[in-house]
């Protein structure tokens, strides 16, 4: 584990593989550590692979908020400094694809990006769905913290993937117990993806883009990747039929495939 420094804060993030090997880096989802990420990267061993903890989450600092997309992106820029990084491809999730979305339109070190299950925000943008808001609100008081983890988690994951692999959910659960982010950095995490709006710039991309998203997601409903490979210039949309919110978790033979075709070798 390395750290890098923004503002006074901390940030944790791990690099690993060939000197030599294109950068790729995975930009984690809200509340979320670096865990979301394992399917990917032991795909991508050959690449040089970069993940890292937003602020408030795992092993990096817990400034005072409140928080902005725009903060989290300069985050991501001091890490790729320290981490010695010009060049790269971004791959975010949910609020990890807002921050990437951010990071390339003010920064330029990004060569790619590939979006998934996130929303540009803005008018146009299909918000969280009331009942998925409800159950992430209303969690019952008698639960412990391990239950209040799967019952915010539910809606992000299918109930086939739920039922088929047990393991992997109880997993998930005592990772986030140990990273996810205290009950005000949440919050402030919360306000910065729900204040995203990226939809009046996205025109000014010209990165090549890939949009993944899920067709089934019950957390940023998949109206919002068509928005989004609509913005921004000749971007490529992939629906995953049947796809969760989690969709790279529960199917990442299929998601490593198209970040396969979609990333350079070298």
């Amino acid at each position: 584990m390395a750290y890098a420094v923004n503002d006074g804060a901390r940030l944790a993030y791990e690099i690993d593989g060939p000197d030599d090997a294109p950068v790729v880096t995975f930009v984690e989802g809200l509340s979320y550590g670096t865990w979301m990420w394992d399917w990917q990267r032991e795909a991508f061993a050959a690449h040089r692979t970069l993940v890292w903890d937003n602020r408030g989450t795992g092993d990096s600092d817990e400034p005072e908020g409140p928080y902005t997309v725009a903060d989290m992106a300069g985050d991501l820029d001091a890490v790729l400094d320290d981490a010695g990084v010009d060049r790269t491809h971004l791959v975010g999730a949910s609020l990890g694809g807002m921050i990437a979305q951010e990071y390339a339109l003010e920064y330029d070190r990004a060569e790619s990006l590939a979006l998934c299950c996130t929303t540009p925000g803005g008018d146009d943008a299909v918000p969280v769905p009331e009942e998925t808001q409800a159950r992430m609100l209303n969690v019952p008081e008698e639960y412990d913290r391990a239950e209040r983890v799967r019952h915010k988690m539910r809606p992000a994951f299918t109930d086939e993937f739920r039922e088929r692999e047990p393991e992997v959910v109880d997993r998930i659960v005592d990772w986030r117990l140990d990273t996810d982010p205290s009950d005000r950095a949440y919050e402030w995490q919360s306000a910065a993806a729900a204040a995203f709006d990226a939809s009046d710039r996205l025109g000014d991309l010209t990165l090549p883009t890939l949009v993944l998203h899920g067709a089934d997601d019950r957390v940023l409903p998949v109206e919002n990747g068509r928005l989004l490979a609509d913005l921004i210039p000749e971007a490529t949309l992939v629906e995953i039929d049947g796809g969760s919110h989690l969709f790279f978790i529960e199917r990442p033979e299929r998601v490593n495939d198209e970040l396969r075709e979609f990333l350079p070798d070298d």
